[in-house]
């Protein structure tokens, strides 16, 4: 018998849940049956989720997820794994899926997000340009420092940290200017970019779009043949994968500037600081010695 294919799953739905954690107890029993590992968030609109293990496993726990009422549209997202991407089974409840600071302000319904941005497949992001070319702005959704190692071509890089940081950046009235532009907002998955979306037309921001299936969707749609430059972060082990076998290195390594994608953690196990460096530099412990502020926040349980 030949060994298994092993596979990763990112995925996300907003729909109203009623006892999430009932929610949370199902999925962890049908995962554990499964033998799969990875992250779930579970909160009263909805799941997000990213779980990596035998490709049949994962196919099972796809046809059972979907069973749920709520759960039949999610859009599930496939890439290869290691079958190491996950140290365990983490499966959370918590007040939002996405942590904007403020669950209150989120509305929604059997559709989804209600005031989000229209969704674009890839192809109509490739539409949308051709039609209005330069005036397009694309908005990167995700923490700064995931851009170092990929990102739109043009696109636009918050100075982000935190997914709060967005609102603060958006309040601020250094991006007023883009209001009357069409933004395409894009994210890993997607998910992100369905709170921030909404977040920019509650802005003032009148033309707002975001890309259904994120970055993942669109790299398996035109790999490095389109509008996408470089490699995409990952919230896992793998920390990084490319669209195909002439991705571009556009990261830098912090210490001798050579081109790299590879982030390593902080040398100091209390920082949760990642470190862009080249493979050389990577051996020399002084290249990962902590230098970062202890007290600056971070998101401690992102999925993508």
């Amino acid at each position: 018998m030949g060994v298994e294919l092993q596979k990763v799953i990112l995925y996300y739905r907003f729909a109203p849940i009623a006892d999430p954690e009932a929610m949370r107890l199902w999925q962890e029993t049908l995962c554990q049956s499964l033998e799969l590992k990875g992250r779930i968030l579970i909160s009263k609109d909805g799941i997000n989720g990213t779980l990596g293990g035998d490709m049949s496993a994962l196919k099972r726990y796809v046809r059972e997820t979907k069973k749920y009422p709520g759960f039949k549209k999610i859009d599930f997202k496939w890439s290869d794994g290691t079958g190491n991407d996950f140290p365990r089974l983490k499966i959370r409840v918590r007040d939002e899926l996405v942590a904007f600071g403020s669950p209150e302000d989120l509305t929604v319904d059997g559709n989804g997000v209600v005031g989000a941005g229209k969704h674009l497949n890839p192809y109509e992001v490739h539409k949308l340009v051709e039609e209005r070319g330069d005036e397009v702005v694309f908005f990167d959704g995700r923490n700064a420092f995931e851009s170092r190692i990929g990102r739109f071509r043009g696109a636009i890089v918050p100075d982000t940290r935190t997914t709060p940081d967005f609102v603060r950046e958006l309040e601020s009235g250094k991006f007023d200017h883009l209001k009357d532009k069409p933004v395409v907002t894009y994210c890993t998955g997607g998910i992100r970019c369905e709170i921030l979306s909404a977040v920019m037309v509650d802005n003032g921001f009148k033309e707002v779009y975001q890309i259904e299936g994120g970055i993942v969707k669109y790299g398996k749609k035109y790999g490095d043949k389109g509008l996408w430059e470089g490699s995409l972060y990952t919230f896992d082990a793998r920390m990084a994968i490319d669209f195909s076998s002439k991705t571009k290195v556009i990261g830098e390594c912090e210490s001798c500037n050579a081109p790299t994608k590879q982030f390593y953690n902080c040398a100091r196990k209390a920082c949760h600081e990642l470190v862009l460096l080249c493979e050389d530099c990577s051996k020399i412990d002084v290249s990962k010695s902590c230098i970062h502020d202890s007290n600056r926040a971070y998101d401690s349980e992102m999925i993508g």
